[in-house]
């Protein structure tokens, strides 16, 4: 299976768990940090049977361009393949509405949770939508991979549908924007390089080359000297992890701007 590298790091130990081969493909800003259809056409040989896809993906935010997800879906069922969608952040989209995965295919398969958009982290719900011919094999995983989603956890996804939790959800959403228009000038003034302005997600990737080549001790180190937590980029896969930090921007302004501040003083020192 091929996917993002850098790319949400349980992926492919999901994918070893079923006893498949994950294959991380190098992304970075002159593609968004996504997957394309040439690096797709590239990378796939006689093994491979299906892309794994994250749209706005974890750690960068990224969001696959329309004509771009077209392309892929394209390719991948040409060669007789799947493509697999990760759209866990779907709803956290903060520039033009993009349609899910299977507005473009009917052979592909979504994954999708209560956890991010709709505010339920912790309470383990989430949904496949896959196709029929597929449905089968999903149901026994499920049954000896989880078995079932506990009641009070589908309650409260219902109570996710009314018309109150959606203006909930939507007023989240534009405060997330908020705070990633407030951090991304903030840290870029620190000198740290963000070249994709994340379209999605509650995450900043930056650069940190300026500062270290070792992203873990320095995270480690700034931990222990600030009290702030920021996750190196070892977390995420092979492709220059040493030089990569994410931020999330998951706390308020006044929390971020601490953040910043206790930053700036011992990046000063």
């Amino acid at each position: 299976m091929l996917l993002a590298d850098p790319g949400y790091p349980c992926n492919r130990h999901f994918v070893r768990l079923v006893e498949g081969d994950a294959v991380g493909i190098p992304v970075g800003p002159e593609t968004g940090y996504q997957l394309t259809a040439e690096s797709v056409d590239r990378y796939w040989d006689e093994r491979t049977t299906a892309v794994l896809l994250a749209s706005p993906a974890n750690p960068t935010g990224a969001v696959i361009a329309p004509g771009e997800l077209a392309a892929i879906i394209a390719l991948v069922e040409a060669r007789g393949g799947r493509v697999i969608m990760d759209e866990i952040y779907h709803g956290l989209i903060y520039g033009a509405p993009v349609q899910t995965t299977l507005a473009y295919s009917e052979r592909a398969l979504v994954v999708n949770s209560f956890s991010k958009y709709y505010g339920m982290t912790g309470w383990r719900l989430g949904w496949l939508a896959a196709p029929d011919d597929l449905v089968g094999a999903a149901e026994k995983l499920a049954q000896n991979l989880f078995l079932a989603a506990s009641t009070p956890a589908q309650y409260a996804a219902l109570a996710a549908f009314t018309p109150e939790a959606r203006a909930i959800f939507e007023e989240r959403r534009q405060q997330f924007l908020a705070r990633r228009d407030f951090l991304l000038p903030a840290l870029c003034e620190l000198g740290f390089h963000i070249p994709v302005i994340p379209d999605g997600a509650f995450y900043l990737y930056a650069d940190c080359s300026r500062f270290t080549d070792d992203s873990y001790g320095f995270a480690l180190r700034l931990l222990d000297e600030t009290g702030v937590a920021i996750t190196p980029g070892v977390d995420f896969g092979h492709h220059l992890p040493n030089r990569r930090l994410r931020f999330a921007y998951t706390n308020a302004i006044p929390q971020l701007a601490e953040g910043v501040e206790r930053l700036q003083r011992a990046l000063l020192r």
